[in-house]
């Protein structure tokens, strides 16, 4: 039997200050969300037809760098400084810079300019966004291999997201440009503010936590070729990053299109539709792990996307004050991708540990990013498409027209509700086939054990 006492133990204030990046990332990418497409579309104008091309080149991109920096960092090219830390930390800045410039686009541009504008400066974005959070990702099955706490590190990292992201909400509610108002200033205030507030707690977490040793100093990394074949050679791999492309084109559309409910289907404040949803969310978060403890993982997951997928599915169809509940439940079956994702990942890079012999956490999320990232774009073009396609009145020069046809109503609540609900029910389907479960999965882990045991052995005979 394998040695537990090997794998490190961490307090309730550790992983509250890990969950720091989490907050300051969520806070960033929530306004990005569910500001983008609405800026974009409502207040300048832009023809979906371009916003659907900047997304498909910003697809391209994203299949591009992720499995890139995954395998860059898997590498030993900063073995001194760690294979995650210093990317998060340095990369930072650069993050700020682009979500800044995201907004701050010239209003005497034409329809082009502004498409150039926006697609280079959500490439800036994203590629700083990807390279942190793909970092943080895979540094965290290394710092622990226990599934609960790696299932509590994330409930409170996902505690601290969800507070990013109804901040990401309430600041774009409070400046952005209502009726009859058209200056953007407030606005420009704001996100300069949220760039470099968000930007200083990601950066806290990496003076606090620090690299394995024995995974940079002892491990010999595999070449491109291998790293290739062994990620998709891996079954539980591609089921996890399959159903993660659901989860993310249901996020993306959710987030994306949570403004247009607001103001054109309920005539209210988005921030009621947003403490409706985010309180599911942080009711299901605190449940995910408890279910998963007696369920197991991915089984947890099954049953809270399926929640999720049900009320999400029927908001069409119901009266528009029972959208209220709707959203409510979805976010208690939206909790299971929060919480629970990162936990079957890690349970992929422990097999594929004992296959390939080192960790390469990275690779897998990166690689995960090149299958899911397109969800974003596609989410992003087929809501801006559909809505234009259904009679969708933008804002003239006299601001935002709230009187649109039926037909949009509608197609609003089908792309907000029916879209999303349907990608979380074929990601639970999808799930039938993980192969990690029960007693394979116990045989797995007790293994990885016996490994980190003796890297870590190497490591003190090298080091004395």
């Amino acid at each position: 039997m394998s040695d537990k006492s090997i794998i490190p133990t961490y307090t309730i204030n550790d992983k509250l200050i890990w969950s720091l990046a989490s907050l300051g990332g969520s806070i960033i990418s929530g306004i990005f969300a569910a500001l983008l497409l609405y800026f974009y579309q409502v207040y300048l104008g832009l023809d979906a037809f371009l916003i659907a091309i900047a997304a498909a080149i910003y697809a391209i991109w994203n299949a591009i760098n992720d499995p890139l920096f995954g395998y860059i960092s898997d590498s030993k090219s900063y073995k001194k400084k760690g294979r995650r830390i210093p990317y998060m930390r340095y990369t930072t800045p650069l993050l700020a810079f682009g979500f800044i410039l995201v907004w701050f686009v010239p209003l005497t541009l034409d329809n082009f300019s502004i498409f150039l504008w926006m697609l280079i400066s959500m490439l800036i974005y994203d590629t700083a966004y990807t390279i942190i959070f793909l970092m943080q990702s895979a540094l965290l099955p290394e710092i622990t291999e226990d599934d609960h706490e790696r299932g509590e590190f994330n409930k409170y990292a996902g505690l601290f997201y969800l507070i990013g992201v109804i901040i990401g909400f309430v600041i774009p509610e409070l400046l952005r440009p209502k009726v009859g108002q058209i200056s953007l200033i407030p606005l420009y205030i704001g996100v300069i503010a949220v760039g470099i507030i968000g930007s200083i707690f990601i950066v806290i977490p990496t003076y606090r936590f620090h690299e394995r040793p024995e995974f940079t100093l002892v491990d010999e990394p595999v070449g491109l070729v291998d790293a290739i074949k062994y990620t998709f050679k891996s079954k539980a791999f591609i089921i996890v990053a399959c159903a993660n492309f659901m989860s993310i084109f249901m996020q993306q559309i959710l987030l994306g299109l949570m403004f247009y409910l607001g103001d054109y289907v309920l005539r209210t404040s988005t921030l009621y539709l947003v403490l409706s949803l985010f309180v599911g969310l942080v009711i299901g978060t605190l449940f995910a792990n408890i279910l998963a403890g007696k369920l197991g993982v991915v089984k947890a997951q099954q049953v809270l996307l399926i929640i999720g997928a049900i009320f999400l599915m029927v908001i069409p169809f119901v009266p528009n004050f029972f959208i209220y509940v709707c959203l409510f439940f979805a976010g208690v079956g939206i909790s299971g991708p929060l919480v629970l994702t990162n936990v079957l990942f890690a349970q992929v890079a422990d097999e594929d540990e004992t296959i390939s012999g080192v960790r390469r956490e990275a690779m897998f999320f990166g690689t995960n990013a090149l299958i899911t990232k397109p969800a974003q774009s596609v989410a992003i073009a087929v809501a801006a498409i559909l809505l234009q396609l259904s009679g969708f009145i933008p804002a003239g020069e006299k601001g935002i027209v709230l009187d649109q046809p039926e037909s949009a109503i509608f197609m609003m609540k089908i792309v907000v509700g029916f879209l999303p609900g349907l990608a979380l029910l074929i990601g639970a389907l999808i799930y039938i086939w993980y192969p990690l479960k029960g007693e394979y999965l116990t045989k797995v882990q007790e293994k990885v054990l016996r490994m980190h045991e003796e890297k870590h052995a190497k490591l003190m005979e090298r080091q004395s």
